[in-house]
């Protein structure tokens, strides 16, 4: 599933400020609700209970929160790039500095996982990941989203 799908240009955020995890949480539900049309505080508790269950800090500096909401029509992902990493309680314990929220609707099982798969897929990488890093502005980064996309396509 391409993430052009499910993340627009404009949820492309290069310089994320948050002091912690619960802050980082907040600040994506605050982007989220202006993309969805749904409560921050419903996105906000969605997150926060996942990461109860464990972190979604995958390691190497990256996170992807995640959840399913009532009342959301699609998919619905953010990028996000913290200019000042924060711990995650990541697998690895290294901190974050590179966050992809994802949201699906309350029914999308296997779109969820497919694009849970995916984003997944393409954070493990470190060659991507130091590209996002050192992209230098939204489209940057858009543009390795969706070429690394097409180029795993075409491989």
């Amino acid at each position: 599933m391409n993430p052009s799908k499910f993340i627009v240009p404009d949820a492309v955020l290069t310089s994320l400020k948050a002091k912690n995890k619960k802050q980082l949480l907040q600040e994506l539900s605050v982007r989220a609700a202006r993309l969805t049309g749904l409560t921050e505080r419903d996105i906000f508790d969605v997150l926060w209970q996942r990461e109860r269950l464990g972190s979604t800090g995958l390691g190497q500096g990256v996170a992807i929160p995640h959840g399913k909401l009532a009342g959301l029509k699609q998919i619905v992902g953010i990028f996000a790039r913290l200019p000042e990493p924060i711990d995650f309680d990541s697998v690895d314990g290294e901190k974050v500095d590179i966050v992809c929220l994802l949201l699906a609707p309350d029914g999308a099982g296997a779109d969820h996982l497919k694009a849970l798969a995916r984003i997944s897929r393409l954070l493990r990488d470190g060659r991507v990941v130091e590209k996002f890093r050192a992209s230098k502005d939204a489209a940057a980064i858009y543009a390795v989203l969706t070429q690394e996309e097409a180029s795993s396509h075409a491989a």
